[in-house]
């Protein structure tokens, strides 16, 4: 092996260092191709932690019974409600946290940060309330049978009504990410999936004197991680070890503050509500199709998620970059940053696309003896791995808008793709031309596809360099 290849390998592996060190830095100077790699590293990383949360409660969760792996896939296409609004909050809050960085208006970002998770406990208080006392009318709503509410309404409960671990888990890792301190966003994930990953089967199976909890179980276990996670956060932002530190005298309402983060985060908000309410009803709309259809559809959605997280990691770095860069005046830099970034986006995309379209039915046999539950999740992930080309580059442009600010184009993107093309298309091809799952599939590659496209025509005009937070 060369001197100079040698080098190369001990320079990466320098900054695959540093980039998991909780050193923030300045992404405002120096290589772009640095800067890309720096900050999705550990963001790639969070997110594949927070896949993994997914994953463990189905591999534990598929042991108990078909209806337990239904029940979560029903819970979660609720509760990607709350996650619409914690994403739209989180979005404003690392654009402006980004922005106030590149500004080195420290205070700024100090201040944008406490509204932010104010405004996450109001919101979370609330969806608490509602998930405590009617998860069994939610379950109905969903189109759950009388035995699957019985049986998983639990996991429900414990879920909705722990939510605001899920809220401040989001809002605090994006005001890191925001200070371009994506590594401790990273170091709070580790620590939550690995107290899920010991607490899952002790709460579901049982273990010494705690009982087993089924299904509910498993939520048990993901709130306590999570809420660990969350004490973790937050011991960082008050003690300071970074650019953003509160104390907590600083808890108080700005009303000028939080209008701007508010102003910024509808936009978040709606293009999420957007995304995942229109989840919601292809959910039920596979819900016709039996709980073991469904089933197969929660289990390949979930091992997608694996791969989408860490896709979502390299959007979110491209956010962030363009947020510091839009604040230090550099537009064209920021530009040059999505560019880079896609493109590395789309080369890891197509390489997991392959593996999923030839071992698909590999894959889901390991969450899954059942036939039936195979056969159609296998389906649903060569479907949807076909069009990951198009998720790739998608996901990096429509995160640059939010990163610069522009939350409301990806909006409108959201609404014609989603409500406007996809529901309508996959209930017309899965019901009324009875085609059935198959037709919801196509339904999700061809919005993905039209997201990308329309998203990067939009992108090359320009107009998200122009926008003030």
């Amino acid at each position: 092996m060369s001197d100079k290849h040698t080098f190369s390998i001990h320079k990466l592996f320098k900054a695959f260092k540093a980039s998991l060190s909780s050193k923030e830095q300045d992404f405002t100077t120096g290589s772009i191709r640095k800067a890309v790699f720096m900050l999705s590293v550990p963001m790639i990383l969070e997110m594949l932690m927070e896949s993994i949360f997914a994953l463990v409660d189905i591999i534990y969760v598929s042991q108990v019974s078909v209806n337990a792996v239904a029940t979560i896939g029903l819970t979660e296409s609720v509760i990607t409600l709350v996650y619409a609004i914690a994403i739209g909050l989180s979005m404003a809050a690392t654009a402006i946290v980004a922005r106030r960085v590149g500004e080195k208006d420290i205070v700024g970002a100090n201040q944008a940060a406490v509204q932010v998770i104010i405004l996450g406990i109001a919101v979370s208080l609330i969806v608490s309330m509602i998930g405590i006392l009617y998860p069994k009318e939610i379950l109905g709503l969903m189109g759950a049978a009388p035995d699957l509410i019985s049986e998983g309404y639990g996991y429900t409960q414990i879920l909705l009504g722990g939510n605001m671990t899920i809220m401040l888990l989001f809002l605090i890792n994006a005001i890191f990410r925001g200070a371009g301190n994506a590594s401790i966003a990273m170091w709070t994930l580790v620590l939550s999936n690995g107290l899920n990953i010991i607490l899952d089967p002790m709460f579901i199976f049982g273990f010494g004197p705690i009982p087993a909890y089924g299904v509910e179980g498993a939520a048990i276990a993901t709130t306590i991680g999570r809420g660990t996670a969350v004490i973790f956060q937050l011991m960082i932002l008050f003690y300071g070890w970074g650019k953003i530190k509160i104390a907590v005298k600083d808890m108080v309402i700005r009303t000028s503050v939080m209008f701007n983060l508010i102003k910024v985060s509808l936009g978040g908000i709606g293009q999420f509500l957007i995304g995942t309410s229109s989840w919601v009803f292809l959910m039920r709309i596979m819900s016709e199709f039996g709980s073991e259809v469904l089933a197969g559809y929660t289990i390949a959605i979930r091992v997608m998620m694996f791969t989408f997280m860490p896709s979502w990691g390299m959007s979110n770095a491209a956010a962030t970059l363009v947020g510091q860069n839009l604040g230090a005046g550099k537009p064209e830099r920021a530009e040059k940053s999505v560019w880079i970034t896609g493109k590395y986006n789309a080369i890891f995309m197509v390489i997991v696309s392959l593996v999923y379209l030839v071992f698909a039915q590999e894959i889901l046999s390991w969450f899954s003896p059942e036939t039936k539950v195979v056969e159609y999740g296998a389906l649903c992930l060569q479907v949807i791995a076909a069009g990951y080309v198009f998720y790739a580059y998608g996901m990096v442009v429509i995160q640059s808008f939010n990163g610069a600010g522009d939350t409301k184009t990806p909006t409108y993107i959201n609404f014609v793709c989603f409500w406007l093309f996809q529901l309508p298309f996959a209930y017309i091809l899965a019901i009324t031309f009875e085609i059935g799952p198959l037709g919801v599939f196509l339904a999700i590659v061809l919005a993905e596809a039209l997201i990308a496209i329309i998203g990067i025509i939009l992108f090359r005009k320009g107009n998200w360099k122009k926008v003030k937070v």
